[in-house]
């Protein structure tokens, strides 16, 4: 019995927290409990890493980031159909265009001459208020806009576009015609 608790003493994990510190000693069975002082501190030190675990990970501008993701992958995917439709028409939705004459709105599906260029157009994460897609042509060129909620994205519009996005809470985004 005596070699055990020597060998315990000896033992990289015991040596870090030191021969005589409180977790030797309630494994040991030589300590009653934890006083409360240890407690607050360990709940401090606990408290402190979650804190600045949470300021660096930030989950509101996450999940920001993530919505403007989406954002910019469901332009570039409407993009592609309109590329096609271009392809086979000769023209972009739009009132001059015979094939189609408005480019329908989120939720419908997009085709013409029985083609469908997307089953579903996307709508945006929050769907509301200035967060839509909008979709402008003139059958030649076309534009379609967003708002990105992440103020200082890279690939924002500059400058921002105020007919579309404020530009204080959220930021334009533009895909044009290639």
């Amino acid at each position: 019995m005596g070699q055990k608790k020597t060998a315990r003493r000896h033992h990289a994990f015991w040596a870090f927290f030191g021969r005589w510190s409180n977790i030797s000693r309630l494994c040991w069975g030589k300590s009653s409990g934890i006083t409360l002082v240890e407690l607050l501190i360990v709940m401090g030190v606990l408290a402190v890493l979650i804190g600045s675990l949470i300021t660096i990970l930030d989950p509101v501008t996450q999940l920001k980031r993530g919505r403007d993701g989406t954002r910019k992958s469901d332009l570039s995917q409407i993009q592609s159909a309109l590329e096609l439709f271009r392809a086979d028409h000769g023209c972009y939705p739009h009132g001059t265009c015979l094939a189609l004459a408005a480019f329908p709105s989120c939720g419908n599906n997009f085709s013409a001459g029985g083609v469908t260029y997307m089953s579903r157009i996307p709508c945006d994460p929050i769907n509301a208020g200035q967060h839509k897609y909008t979709y402008d042509s003139t059958g030649t060129t076309y534009n379609i806009y967003s708002c990105l909620e992440n103020i200082n994205d890279l690939l924002k519009d500059n400058p921002n576009n105020p007919i579309y996005c404020n530009g204080t809470t959220n930021w334009s985004y533009t895909v044009r015609n290639p």
